[in-house]
């Protein structure tokens, strides 16, 4: 009896253990975004909670201290530290539903959501009107340590 006791215990002490970190992910952190064209990295954005919803702040353009060239007003010329281009991301699942993603590029809003992938990067959809495969576009973000 004792032994399918700690068997038991055993079980679900594993199970545990592969279970909380899965759970526990979240895209609160930092994030070295890549650029669509030549795969190097871009800048590095740090999403964080405020009143109860996920945004996100450029922290730098890369290399470190690039000024945005061809990105149109206010972004034109600046080095975007602080600027939020993330907002209004709500928990729903496994994934973050309901933001906006601005392109500093053109200067376009567009309806965005997020997830956390199984190898632990952040995949990020930016869409006009409704989420089809037809209206989106996405990006992988990777974490930075």
């Amino acid at each position: 009896m004792k032994a399918l006791t700690l068997r038991r215990s055993l079980g679900l002490l594993t199970l545990l253990l592969f279970a909380i970190p899965a759970l526990a992910q979240s895209p609160v952190g930092t994030w070295r975004t890549i650029d669509d064209d030549t795969g190097e990295p871009k800048s590095l954005v740090r999403i964080f909670e405020e009143s109860g919803k996920l945004v996100g702040e450029v922290q730098t353009l890369l290399p470190e201290g690039r000024r945005c060239v061809d990105c149109v007003a206010p972004y034109a010329g600046t080095d975007m530290r602080g600027t939020r281009i993330l907002y209004g991301f709500s928990k729903d699942g496994d994934t973050w539903t309901g933001g906006r993603i601005t392109n500093p590029a053109n200067g376009k809003k567009y309806k965005a959501k997020m997830e956390i992938q199984s190898d632990g990067r952040l995949k990020l959809w930016g869409y006009v009107g409704f989420d089809t495969p037809m209206t989106r576009k996405a990006q992988v973000w990777e974490r930075v340590q």
